[in-house]
């Protein structure tokens, strides 16, 4: 990647680290595997590193890694915060560009489609998957007059390149209850995009068995990887390879519905992502854990009008309607409904962090502190190990 070691210098300055609302944890600064400095944090200053931009002359570019029209998954629920936030915006159709179908392993064609952005006018792209990251942060030195926004990952620079995302562990934990309560052969399956070295798929994996122990301290998670954020055929065949193994519900960390409408076919359950799920597979789908995308890029649409766009990183949860999980469906076991909203409202009080206290690994360690919780940039970037219960198969 020629051009990456130029952003080295602007990424590695510290950003300004804020309070978190409404987890209780305190941000912290975190440097990954690849040299750079990543700082959480959960609001922003009302100051900005952009110039304000006329309403009227905004234009947003959106880099979506598949295509929207499949009406379910990751790139389906993105594209309806764009749409949720043109709505709030009051921005006409002409003012959106939108780039599908932009696989995040290919750099050349992710150049491209920014590229074309650009050139169309853009001065708002939102990249919306993991491997766009490090294309974006050198275009973002390139282009200093763009404001770049990535989804996941955690690399950002002080002035027109930003980072977003959120504490989808904390609905994983939830659905993790649902599973626990439901399943009946004590084996859960969970088809993963990748291993154990991203933490922002273990992180989930681990918060979603932490909910599966709190209820059923006898069932074991079964992860199955497929190595890819979307591919359909292997998400299908990890699901069927997980459900010959006994799993009776199964969860994911993937992007299309495969795995719930495998489950439905099997005759078991599913616990859903990204999207309500229980429009594909409505007789398998116990709930799904959600995201409502609008609620950042309104934010930061407004902000970028308003003339306070900063490059904080936004990471929020269920207490600012970015993640929840949908509604339980009536087959799930009887009591679920009870024991998720108690765990909502600790989540919501801030009595519970989900990651809290001393926490045994599957490996006989363990992290954590007895009266601690673990900070945010640890829970996104450095979370490299699995909850005792989980099993990767």
């Amino acid at each position: 990647m020629k051009k990456f070691g130029k952003v080295l210098a602007l990424v590695l300055c510290a950003a300004m680290i804020l309070t978190v609302a409404g987890c209780g944890n305190t941000p912290g600064e975190t440097t990954s595997k690849d040299g750079y400095t990543s700082n959480v944090t959960g609001d922003s200053e009302n100051k900005g590193t952009m110039p304000a931009i006329p309403r009227e002359k905004v234009k947003v570019g959106v880099i979506h890694i598949s295509d929207p029209a499949e009406g379910s998954g990751y790139t389906y629920t993105h594209d309806l915060g764009i749409q949720t936030m043109q709505r709030e915006c009051q921005l006409e159709d002409s003012q959106i560009v939108r780039k599908n179908n932009v696989q995040d392993t290919n750099p050349t064609a992710i150049e491209n489609a920014i590229l074309e952005c650009i050139e169309e006018g853009c001065n708002i792209i939102f990249g919306t998957s993991w491997g766009y990251m490090e294309t974006m942060a050198a275009l973002a030195d390139e282009y200093p007059n763009v404001i770049f926004c990535h989804g996941t990952g955690y690399m950002k620079n002080d002035t027109n390149f930003s980072n977003y995302f959120g504490r989808i562990y904390q609905a994983r934990y939830l659905s993790g209850i649902v599973a626990g309560m439901k399943t009946e052969s004590n084996k859960i399956g969970y088809v993963a995009a990748m291993g154990k070295e991203n933490a922002e798929v273990t992180g989930g994996i681990d918060a979603f068995a932490m909910g599966v122990y709190l209820v059923n301290p006898d069932a074991k998670v079964y992860v199955k990887v497929t190595n890819s954020w979307f591919a359909p055929e292997q998400e299908n065949a990890a699901a069927e390879a997980l459900l010959a193994d006994g799993c009776d519900v199964i969860a994911q960390h993937c992007d299309t519905p495969n795995p719930q409408t495998a489950a439905e076919k099997a005759g078991k359950w599913g616990i859903g992502y990204n999207s309500d799920m229980s429009k594909d597979a409505e007789n398998a789908t116990l709930t799904s854990v959600m995201w409502d995308w609008g609620v950042y890029y309104t934010d930061a649409v407004e902000r970028a009008i308003a003339g306070t766009w900063n490059t904080d990183i936004y990471y929020g949860g269920m207490k600012e309607g970015l993640v929840k999980i949908s509604e339980l469906a009536d087959f799930c076991a009887p009591g679920t409904a009870e024991k998720v909203e108690e765990a909502k409202q600790k989540i919501l009080d801030g009595t519970f962090n989900v990651f809290d206290g001393v926490i045994e690994t599957n490996e006989g360690t363990t992290v954590g502190e007895e009266g601690k919780t673990l900070d945010d940039a640890t829970i996104t970037g450095n979370i490299n190990w699995y909850f005792k219960n989980v099993e990767v198969k």
